[in-house]
């Protein structure tokens, strides 16, 4: 289980133990060097159309790899660890903020005036002169609502904390901690997100003569054009490889995927399933998602076009990941879920720590937190069928911490599986909107999917 510790406050996670519990373990003709392999050659001409071919066969021509005693080949792999390194905060807080000390008492305008002295300063530090510092709308508005849940999250995040340091999953010696560099690498694997959009050009499918999954198996032969106009499916109980565009990534047991673009979103509606969990996590437009280019971005108004109620079973749980701009919390609430007919239960907060406990930033830090917004909520539809379902279902609570080590690598969120299965029946369906990674039993959908699936993000531990 990835819960380490379960509160009245909420949760302590263990997310590399999670992504670890997956069942990462290949055998048969899936051990390397034997993968699924899909074989992708681009030519471009000279008006700028692109020519695609997918194709793909068993790269297991030098056979399967044999164990000990003639029994097939187990390899297994471990995600790893230096990405959940973070031993120290990115910015410590002075003495007085840290979360050892008790959570004073502090006013809104107090709040303010420690932003103004961080933003001071910074002015030191980079040697550049600003002017007097004054707060927009935005700022103003997001300074409010930390101010509401400023405590809750400080008192909260300690109990779990303390917990964690009892039973040693968390060591407050920061100085016996591994030192070593943490270096997270670029520009691992294909360009998952342009070959989304390359994929528009492909000449169209007849949705009639075109299969809605295509089930992986040991010499699977994925026609042209499958991988990004079907659902891909693992159905085994052992993870398998498949080899786009000469990567190999890493797919769990019983899970399944759609790389694609929110264009392309018709072969998951083609799948058939109604999911009673579906989460969401939006890329929302902001300032430093257009400065650092990492991922397009959508507005509003494309977000309301995902069509969650098509995908929703009756009382569907849907939880949203928001960033702490009150605009977008705002828009969830007022808009986004009745847009989708789904009545707003609670708002949850995860809360970064290092290994040390600390957050990871100064909680009243005035541009990054070390918290962000998950926003719950039931679908409301067919009354009778919503009734009797709610009845069933356990009430979702309001204002939980998700507290965890988070990952390095970017929007690489926390698992909600066993933090959500005290409000859910077992044995679910699941879905996850815009991932990049992929969970047993769930299916996963996003342009980058496949992004943490990369084999160069795990460790081949054995080979047994």
């Amino acid at each position: 289980m990835s819960v380490v510790h379960r509160l009245t406050a909420g949760w302590l996670v263990d997310h590399l133990s999670f992504i670890n519990q997956c069942g990462y373990e290949i055998c048969d003709s899936f051990a390397y060097p034997g993968s699924v392999t899909l074989n992708t050659s681009v030519t471009s001409t000279g008006d700028c159309h692109a020519t695609s071919t997918f194709a793909a066969t068993s790269s297991s021509r030098d056979g399967p790899v044999i164990g000990t005693e003639g029994k097939p080949a187990r390899t297994k792999y471990v995600f790893r660890e230096e990405f959940f390194d973070i031993s120290k905060p990115h910015i410590a807080a002075a003495p007085e903020q840290q979360l050892w000390q008790g959570c004073p008492e502090t006013s809104l305008a107090e709040i303010k005036a420690n932003s103004n002295r961080e933003e001071h300063q910074e002015e030191t530090k980079s040697g550049k002169r600003k002017r007097k510092y004054i707060f927009n709308q935005g700022e103003l508005d997001a300074l409010e609502y930390h101010s509401k849940v400023r405590k809750l999250i400080w008192e909260g995040a300690l109990h779990l904390v303390q917990e964690g340091l009892k039973s040693g999953f968390l060591h407050c010696a920061t100085a016996e901690l591994s030192c070593r560099k943490n270096v997270v690498p670029g520009q691992i694997g294909c360009g998952l997100a342009e070959l989304c959009e390359m994929a528009k050009q492909f000449p169209a499918v007849n949705e009639s003569d075109h299969q809605a999954v295509h089930v992986l198996d040991d010499e699977t032969s994925i026609p042209e054009q499958d991988l990004l106009s079907c659902v891909t499916e693992n159905s085994s109980n052992y993870a398998k490889i498949v080899v786009l565009m000469g990567q190999k990534y890493l797919v769990p047991p019983k899970s399944s995927f759609l790389l694609s673009d929110i264009s392309c979103l018709q072969p998951l509606l083609n799948y058939k399933k109604k999911y009673d969990v579906i989460v969401i996590d939006p890329p929302w437009e902001n300032k430093s998602v257009k400065r650092s280019n990492r991922y397009s971005h959508l507005s509003s108004w494309q977000i309301k076009q995902i069509p969650v109620p098509a995908l929703a079973a009756p009382n569907c749980l849907v939880v949203t990941w928001v960033t702490n701009r009150q605009k977008h919390l705002r828009f969830v609430k007022e808009e986004l879920y009745p847009h989708w007919s789904v009545k707003t239960l609670a708002e949850w907060h995860w809360v970064k720590i290092t290994r040390a406990g600390e957050f990871v930033l100064p909680l009243d830090s005035l541009h990054k937190k070390p918290y962000e917004v998950l926003v719950l909520g039931r679908v409301q539809g067919d009354v009778k069928e919503t009734l009797r379902k709610s009845e069933e279902a356990l009430p979702v609570p309001e204002h939980k911490l998700i507290v965890s080590i988070p990952c390095s690598l970017h929007s690489h969120k926390p698992p909600l599986s066993a933090v959500l299965a005290e409000f859910i029946e077992p044995d679910v369906e699941c879905l996850e909107l815009f991932a990049r990674n992929l969970q047993p039993g769930w299916t996963s959908w996003g342009n980058e999917v496949l992004k943490f699936q990369h084999v160069d993000y795990f460790t081949l531990l054995q080979n047994e």
